[in-house]
């Protein structure tokens, strides 16, 4: 499980595609505390770690897993947002992400407002329903405020530090965006028999 917090931006330092595809990050991370096996997210994905060396760590993504996020846009050089699996006693800042990505969002409108930003996304018409303003989503693993809601299109505010500590200050208009809907929608939904 994870928070949304992002606690580094790394970068793809290798890909090699094979039966599944081997991705090498870059990160500040002390990687020999991170043990073979372990969860992180990569742009709100959770992939396991295989391998580490003195500032990087690789995992592999599979078929599926390049199909449902946006890991297979990713070139050498490509900035991630990463977070470390939440630990019992960490701080809950953002709310409960499980990393299990539900689709892509596109990008369709960068507004500056002030000194922040708002962000119009639009996801696939099976997941509007779980969107809720002043409800929570994850965006390339940044657990987010819904600000309004629009049939399948919703928005958010950046503001600076998050525009600067995430990844997501940098995105243009048409840009894919992994994300993944609040998990208690999807349970009250459930409940509901709306899905």
């Amino acid at each position: 499980m994870f928070t949304g917090i992002i606690t580094d931006i790394g970068s793809v330092r290798k890909i090699e595609k094979r039966g599944d595809t081997r991705f090498e990050f870059s990160t500040a991370f002390d990687t020999s505390k991170i043990a073979l096996g372990a969860s992180i997210a990569c742009n709100g994905a959770c992939m396991t770690v295989i391998e580490t060396g003195s500032d990087w760590f690789a995992i592999e993504a599979s078929a599926e897993s390049l199909d449902k996020t946006t890991l297979g846009d990713l070139e050498v050089g490509s900035r991630i947002n990463l977070e470390q699996a939440t630990r019992i006693g960490d701080e809950l800042g953002g709310h409960i992400v499980s990393g299990h990505v539900d689709g892509v969002a596109t990008l369709i409108k960068r507004i500056p407002e002030g000194d922040s930003l708002r962000l119009t996304f639009e996801v696939p018409e099976a997941f509007a329903k779980y969107i809720a303003s002043k409800g929570s989503v994850t965006l390339e693993g940044v657990s987010l405020t819904v600000n309004e809601v629009d049939g399948n299109t919703f928005g958010i505010n950046l503001i600076p530090h998050t525009q600067t500590h995430t990844t997501l200050g940098s995105k243009q208009p048409g840009d894919r965006i992994n994300f993944e809907i609040d998990m208690l929608a999807r349970y009250v939904a459930r409940m509901l028999g709306k899905d």
